[in-house]
């Protein structure tokens, strides 16, 4: 069971880079062209932009996902963990600790919410103020 958990936390570690990877680069995309527009080089960089926000969005879809199949994962592993127990068949004196991948998950999931509500919005922390 220990290894089956830790193997849930590698796929939630590969999901985690990949929405990280698709925010980042999103939100990179969008202040590079929105930067250029207030300069005065682009005059319309609305294409551009909207590619960044849709990254964003792309990484935030894929990252709940990911958080609620792990969740549902770890749930039915845990049950299947308790009926085994029950029966006799195996010994639950080992911990079944809280997932530390699915807590950096769900902070990864509030940067990239700020993110893009400051993307659309233009509010929040990652705004520049101009």
């Amino acid at each position: 069971f220990q290894r089956t958990r830790l193997s849930a936390d590698r796929t939630l570690m590969s999901v985690i880079r990949t929405s990280l990877s698709l925010i980042s680069f999103g939100f990179t995309i969008y202040q590079v062209f929105q930067k250029l527009r207030q300069a005065g080089t682009l005059a319309h960089a609305g294409a551009p932009r909207n590619f960044g926000v849709t990254l964003v969005l792309l990484g935030i879809v894929m990252l709940v996902v990911g958080i609620v199949y792990h969740v549902q994962f770890m749930t039915g592993l845990r049950q299947t963990r308790d009926e085994m127990i029950a029966e006799g068949l195996i010994h639950g004196q080992s911990r079944y600790p809280i997932s530390f991948t699915l807590i950096t998950a769900v902070i990864l999931l509030v940067i990239g919410l700020f993110a893009i509500f400051s993307m659309v919005f233009n509010i929040g922390p990652f705004t520049d103020g101009a």
